[in-house]
């Protein structure tokens, strides 16, 4: 029993620390960055970004990033700006789930596609359903089961957001974080089908 609740501990403890694992993405990377020659739309609409995430703009000095509601977005306007950056070096966190719209407020630049809409998701970190109990699979008096589902088959506990390309900064974490998480994880399993 002692050996259930340490599994279950260390569980617990890599669910929470994946959630503490915020990627960080360079805006227009790797092929581009903050400027009128990358096509940011496409960049933007290839990630997966998290609550906790962050934004990552570096830019030359003729280059700011104006955070802008989507009215003054599609009009390449600044008039109801809701925040101004520069220096060249800006870090947003993406602190709540939804819209964002960033623009450069230099004359020409938004229109040129100096622009990112960012779509903020909520990180899950609870699963949607309690998984179902294994029942069947150690008799004495059954016949042996004839398919026993391997971990590959399992189903899902909870639909899971996949990031469609890992930003640089934080994949070497991401990665061990997953394995970690997964072999604990693994392990967990193994333990509850072994107590039945």
């Amino acid at each position: 029993m002692a050996m259930l609740r340490i599994v279950a501990s260390l569980a617990v403890i890599a669910m929470i620390s994946n959630v503490a694992m915020a990627a960080t993405y360079n805006v227009g990377s790797p092929a581009g960055s903050w400027d009128t020659s990358t096509d940011l739309a496409s960049w933007s609409s290839s990630k997966t970004f998290l609550v906790g995430d962050k934004l990552a703009f570096t830019y030359p000095s003729n280059h700011d990033v104006v955070e802008v509601p989507k009215t003054d977005y599609d009009s390449c306007q600044t008039t109801n700006s809701i925040q101004t950056y520069n220096g060249g070096n800006t870090n947003i966190p993406l602190s709540s789930p939804g819209k964002r719209y960033f623009i450069c407020g230099t004359f020409g630049h938004c229109s040129q596609g100096m622009k990112v809409e960012i779509d903020t998701l909520a990180a899950s970190t609870s699963p949607t359903r309690a998984p179902t109990p294994v029942t069947g699979l150690v008799s004495t008096h059954s016949p042996a089961p004839s398919h026993v589902v391997s971990p590959t088959e399992s189903p899902s506990l909870s639909p899971s957001l996949s990031r469609s390309a890992n930003p640089s900064s934080s994949s070497a974490a991401t990665l061990a974080n997953t394995l970690i998480g997964s072999i604990v994880g693994f392990g967990f399993a193994m333990v509850m089908l072994l107590s039945l």
